[in-house]
């Protein structure tokens, strides 16, 4: 089971990187640098390679798919933020401020030893900071005048904290499952 999920995995990844160059063969809308071929590659590759050590650092479903969640939201806040951006355009220098939400999942993940009750405290951390990010964006009228303001900020900041938060969750079932297991012979 988990050698087929590697496949799909890294299959989906080949796949993302190879679809926009295939794209840009029949449609001038789709125009890739070689700079965003290599950001995606690392954001794409880089997710997988934590994937792959979640999957090795539990054998809970419940940890591996919490770290699959943490994952997904870090890599969707880089692409969308590196895309067309959250606050404003791409340009706007507030949209750096969503790196402190996934350096706040990392530097919990260190601190904890990316154990499970620790991952999940740090996942709440991660939802706060997302949250209030986008909170000051809004009372601040950090980028007012794009379309549709403010709704894209209110919006992808609640989606993005209850990511944040369904992670938290299962890192704390996980957690739960961990101390329930009866200590291993030695």
């Amino acid at each position: 089971m988990t050698s087929t999920l590697r496949l799909v995995g890294w299959t989906l990844v080949a796949g993302l990187l190879i679809t926009p160059a295939v794209a840009m063969r029949f449609s001038e809308e789709v125009q890739w640098t070689p700079s965003d071929f290599v950001f995606a590659g690392i954001i794409l590759i880089g997710a997988g390679v934590i994937a792959e050590l979640a999957v090795r650092a539990s054998g809970t479903w419940s940890y591996r798919i919490g770290a699959g969640l943490a994952v997904l939201a870090s890599v969707l806040l880089l692409w969308i933020n590196g895309a067309v951006g959250i606050i404003g355009s791409e340009d706007h220098p507030a949209n750096l401020l969503y790196l402190g939400v996934i350096l706040a999942a990392f530097v919990g993940g260190v601190v904890s030893r990316f154990r499970a009750d620790g991952l999940s405290r740090s996942m709440v951390v991660a939802a706060v900071v997302q949250v209030v990010i986008g909170v000051v964006a809004v009372l601040r009228g950090w980028g007012q005048g794009s379309e549709n303001w403010p709704q894209p900020v209110i919006v992808l900041s609640v989606v993005f904290g209850l990511i944040w938060l369904a992670s938290a969750a299962l890192f704390r079932r996980a957690a739960r499952i961990h101390r329930a297991a009866p200590p291993s012979a030695a």
